[in-house]
């Protein structure tokens, strides 16, 4: 049966379902619950337009080897998403909206996006914006769906914008406190220099330069620093896999004005974005973690947790839940698709 038929069908049955590529991001948002629907078959590149920097796939394309073919014409995804297992599929990857250390210089997943076939609760084919960056006129759909956890819809293909791949990098690797590696990524930002990415965590400032090689001996220059193993260290950062990330604490997402100061919250921290994304990992009650977080003008999202009975994502204010409410209702009326993915009211 097509995607249609079974959504449809499920929503004359008034039966959810769970949307499901590879499953590397099941831990990421509130209770999974339904019938799952797996979007893996529907896969392969639609296609890819090198020269006009564009690039159409289904969703259940693995990540992987999307990429792949994006480095052998040595283009890739700008915003350098994880992946969180080898099964990662492009539709999860839209979906989620989760960008890598890049994000802080390219920007996010729904930039990139140009345009979305999705079909929505009541099983309807719906196409949304092209492949050219000015496309639309008015709400902008596409990029909606980015990020919506499949709340709204099933994304079976989407068109992204790429990028030519750098054609030199290195990173630089300096000892900080964390509120001088602050100032220094602060400092950084105001000049121009190649700067992809910044983190910093235990005492180690970390930033990688890209661009021609006159563009990054220049910069070296500035910033100083010991040569480090870039590939290395930023891979294991996008996918987790660096040391900070082991063990059963729960791990925040804190979202902050990168000029924000450091928020002294209980745990330990590692900081990515030039101060505006902070990772913390501890046992900081909820409520202490997200107003420290409103406060600063930002927000927190418990990222990884065995409980998640605090919410996932920061309370939404009454104005923005009855908008959420409202977009589901047109996209999902009977309220199947991934329920309470997001919040326990959607």
């Amino acid at each position: 049966m097509s995607f249609s038929g079974q959504i449809a069908d499920a929503a004359a049955r008034n039966a959810p379902l769970r949307i499901r590529g590879g499953g590397t991001k099941d831990f990421y948002g509130q209770a999974l619950a339904g019938e799952i629907l797996d979007t893996r078959a529907h896969a392969g590149i639609v296609s890819y337009e090198p020269t006009e920097l564009v690039v159409t796939a289904r969703c259940g394309t693995p990540l992987a080897e999307l990429e792949s073919v994006l480095a052998d014409r040595r283009q890739c995804l700008a915003f350098e998403p994880p992946h969180f297992g080898a099964a990662a599929t492009f539709g999860g990857c839209v979906a989620a909206g989760l960008a890598g250390p890049r994000r802080a210089s390219a920007g996010s997943v729904r930039d990139f996006v140009l345009g979305i076939k999705m079909v929505d609760g009541r099983g309807r084919e719906l196409t949304f914006g092209g492949q050219v960056m000015k496309n639309v006129a008015g709400y902008d759909i596409s990029r909606v769906l980015a990020g919506s956890l499949g709340t709204l819809g099933l994304i079976t293909e989407a068109s992204v914008k790429v990028l030519p791949r750098p054609s030199a990098e290195t990173t630089r690797v300096l000892d900080a406190t964390l509120d001088r590696a602050l100032e220094l990524f602060s400092e950084w930002a105001a000049q121009p220099l190649p700067i992809s990415a910044t983190a910093w965590h235990a005492g180690r400032a970390h930033v990688r330069l890209s661009g021609s090689e006159a563009a990054l001996g220049s910069a070296l220059k500035r910033i100083g620093g010991e040569p480090a193993d870039g590939a290395v260290f930023w891979c294991a950062l996008r996918e987790h896999e660096h040391d900070f990330f082991e063990g059963d604490e729960p791990l925040w997402r804190l979202s902050l004005p990168a000029t924000s100061a450091p928020l002294k919250l209980a745990g330990r921290e590692f900081i990515e974005w030039g101060g505006a994304l902070r990772w913390l990992k501890g046992d900081a009650p909820a409520g202490t973690v997200r107003e420290a977080a409103r406060r600063a003008g930002g927000h927190a999202t418990l990222f990884r947790a065995r409980d998640k009975s605090a919410g996932a994502f920061a309370p939404l204010a009454p104005v923005n839940l009855r908008l959420h409410r409202e977009l589901k209702k047109v996209f999902d009326p009977a309220g199947i698709l991934n329920p309470g993915r997001m919040y326990p009211e959607l």
